[in-house]
Formats: structure tokens, sequence, C-alpha cells
């Protein structure tokens, strides 16, 4: 089974900058997004970026103009770029990968914005 490994997450003050990295275990045929969820304690996971395989990006509202999604396709990689973090932007970051029949999810890393 394909896992999708994250790094980047850790502890940035509010205004600063942080680069989640997603890459599958193995490879993933058919992959039509890539992209980011994130979890607020107690609350439902959320949408927050996707990379679309006609290299389309879309975005949560909340985090528009200050996040980029993008992938390597080289290294089957997608990252997020997250600029003037919040400390609202406080969550758990899952990594998502979709084809036609399969979900995958990473296991999340933990983003803290605080001063």
């Amino acid at each position: 089974q394909v896992q999708l490994v994250e790094s980047g997450g850790g502890l940035v003050q509010p205004g600063g900058s942080l680069r989640l990295s997603c890459t599958p275990s193995g490879i993933i045929y058919g992959i039509n997004t890539m992209g980011w969820y994130r979890q607020f304690p107690g609350k439902e996971r959320e949408w927050v970026a996707t990379f679309v395989k006609d290299g389309s990006t879309n975005y949560a509202d909340s985090v528009k103009g200050r996040f980029s999604v993008s992938r390597d396709s080289a290294k089957n990689t997608v990252y997020l770029q997250m600029n003037a973090l919040l400390p609202e932007d406080t969550a758990v970051y899952f990594c998502n990968v979709r084809t036609w029949s399969i979900t995958y999810w990473g296991k999340g890393t933990l983003v803290t914005v605080s001063a």
C-alpha cells in the first residue's frame, strides 16, 4: 500500500513562512489531483488547496493570496508554500492524492503559528 510522506511542519511566528512537502512512497497511477487539507482541534477536516493534473490550482478563501500549491512531476511531490501565516492557521495539515478510484491520505504534519 502506497503511503503519503509529509514533511515541513513546525513552529513559526505570525507573519512567517513554511513549506510543506508530500511524496508518495511508491508509484500512484492515474493521479487526478494532489492537495492539502487541514484540521483544527475538535473540528472537521477542511480543504485548503488542490493542484489539478491539468496544472490548474484552487484555494480555500481563507488561504487565497497567502498559500501556494505546486507539484514537481519528476519527484511526484506536491508542495504547499505558506506565507503570511496567522495564528488561526495552526492545525494539522494532511496531504491528499486522488485517482479515479482511490483517495490517499497522509498522516498529517502539525503547523503551529505562535509568537
